[in-house]
């Protein structure tokens, strides 16, 4: 991934917050990926942690239609995925999409139970929360322009608890630099 696209994907998500009146803390801690697959306009996730403690997470998202987060689970990891401004889908699996397509199960969508069938998309409007447990599957996207994305979590371990489907899918890119970067990124050492 190029460090101008990184760069611009960030001052994009920076215009984002600000215009729709989020603040972010000093010093935030930035991290943009395209999961690996050189597709930045199909794969990608612009994230920044805003609180990272070993008992939970906190992170603020940006994404723009077109990008997804790929279909991946957590062995440990609950989280709950809020859309905080414009409209995201998120579509779950009860197990990995491929061997669980039908089963139902109960999915917590703004705290009260609601049946779905494995490989469903749920709409969220702003303000509006899934809860994901270890085991399910999800991706998820904008259905709006672009979105802010909220994620609340029990401890977060990018390397170690992400299990994606795409086996060729790598969760930090490999960076070309071509311009200096604007902000330091989670993944430059």
């Amino acid at each position: 991934m190029k460090r101008s696209t990184i760069n611009q994907l960030i001052r994009s998500a920076q215009s984002c917050f600000k215009s729709h009146g989020w603040a972010l803390p000093p010093k935030p801690r930035w991290d943009v990926t395209d999961f690996g697959l050189g597709q930045w306009h199909a794969f990608a996730l612009v994230l920044v942690n805003l609180a990272e403690e070993k008992e939970y997470c906190e992170k603020l998202m940006y994404a723009k239609k077109g990008m997804t987060t790929p279909a991946h689970c957590h062995k440990r990891k609950k989280e709950d995925i809020i859309c905080r401004w414009g409209k995201l889908a998120v579509q779950v699996w009860a197990g990995r999409p491929g061997g669980s397509k039908g089963r139902s199960f109960d999915l917590p969508v703004n705290h009260e139970a609601v049946r779905v069938k494995s490989g469903e998309i749920v709409e969220l409007a702003a303000g509006s929360r899934v809860t994901l447990v270890p085991g399910i599957y999800h991706e998820f996207y904008p259905l709006s322009r672009e979105c802010i994305i909220g994620e609340v979590s029990t401890a977060n371990d990018d390397v170690h608890d992400n299990f994606f489907v795409n086996p060729d899918i790598g969760r930090y890119p490999g960076i070309e630099e071509d311009e200096p970067a604007v902000v330091p990124l989670l993944s430059d050492k």
